[in-house]
């Protein structure tokens, strides 16, 4: 029984195998070239391209947390403060519940949502909120105001300028050729 068993799945995939052989395709109806092949069988939908260089900034596109000014700016101005959470493809930054050693009934999180990676002063979405707890488990958590955010953001937004800055002199490779006048 064993025996029929490997003859029958041999002979079957056998015959897979050789029926796949025998589409006749006419050489004759695909150019020569392989680049206009590609091309032809992506736009019939018969094919696909594991490295598209033709697509720009598609997705899968991703620079370094560490190359990125305006996050490097913000972990490091919320350093003192341990995180919750830091997802930098998600653009956001949490911090967990902070609170000095001279009061711990108050407490303080942060979360940085990235807008963009450009410096500008609308880039960061800062939410700051404060818990302030009374006797017992009875806790209450409050956003905060305006000028703490503005303060943060002006503070991380200055420091990324200095890495944007640093990185451009760091970069600067001044040309070395021979000048040539037209």
């Amino acid at each position: 029984m064993n025996k029929n068993l490997k003859k029958i799945l041999i002979l079957s995939s056998l015959f897979a195998f050789l029926n796949a052989c025998g589409t006749g395709v006419d050489a004759r109806q695909y150019p020569p070239d392989a680049a206009s092949r590609v091309k032809k069988n992506i736009e019939e939908g018969r094919g696909f391209r594991i490295f598209d260089d033709d697509k720009k900034g598609g997705s899968g596109n991703f620079d370094f947390a560490s190359s990125n000014s305006l996050w490097r700016a913000s972990l490091d101005t919320i350093d003192f403060m341990p995180l919750a959470s830091a997802n930098y493809s998600g653009g956001i930054i949490i911090t967990d519940w902070y609170s000095s050693n001279t009061n711990s009934s108050e407490a303080i999180k942060i979360s940085i949502r990235f807008l963009t990676n450009e410096i500008v002063s609308n880039a960061l979405d800062i939410k700051v909120f404060y818990k302030k707890c009374g006797s017992g488990e009875n806790c209450k958590i409050i956003e905060k105001s305006e000028n703490i955010k503005k303060e943060l953001a002006k503070k991380i937004l200055t420091k990324a300028a200095v890495y944007e800055k640093e990185t451009k002199v760091k970069n600067f490779k001044p040309y070395k050729g021979k000048a040539t006048t037209n």
